[in-house]
């Protein structure tokens, strides 16, 4: 089944990166979008079918946190399995990111490590 995908992150090499590392997995891929924040991933949730997220901690205008928790509250987004992709190294801060549901990848990441995490997280 083809997933449709949503990067969330301000830094473009980064984008790049989870871009290709989605490109070269098993993962049957539909659409991958990107946004270089949360309020820009709020709209390309609004106008796309999103099955999964990646998202960044720390973005200007709109961080993942902010982003992620909209989505939660909302009926049409609440669903879709999200991954936090983000340098955070406080174990308390991604403690809590899990505790909500979130799935977890730390960067820099492996090809491995980030598909494994996309199951983890999804189921499949």
């Amino acid at each position: 089944m083809k997933r449709n995908f949503l990067i969330v992150e301000d830094e473009p090499v980064a984008r790049i990166m989870i871009k290709k590392v989605l490109q070269e997995s098993d993962i049957e891929l539909g659409e991958i979008y990107e946004a270089e924040n949360g309020e820009v991933g709020i709209m390309v949730l609004e106008k796309n079918q999103v099955d999964v997220m990646l998202v960044d901690i720390y973005m200007p205008v709109m961080d993942g946190i902010e982003m992620l928790e909209f989505a939660r509250d909302h009926p049409a987004y609440k669903d879709i399995p999200a991954i936090v992709v983000s340098m955070e190294n406080d174990e308390k801060r991604i403690d809590a990111i899990v505790r909500k549901g979130l799935g977890f990848v730390h960067k820099p990441f492996t090809k491995d490590l980030l598909e494994k995490e996309i199951v983890k997280t999804t189921g499949n």
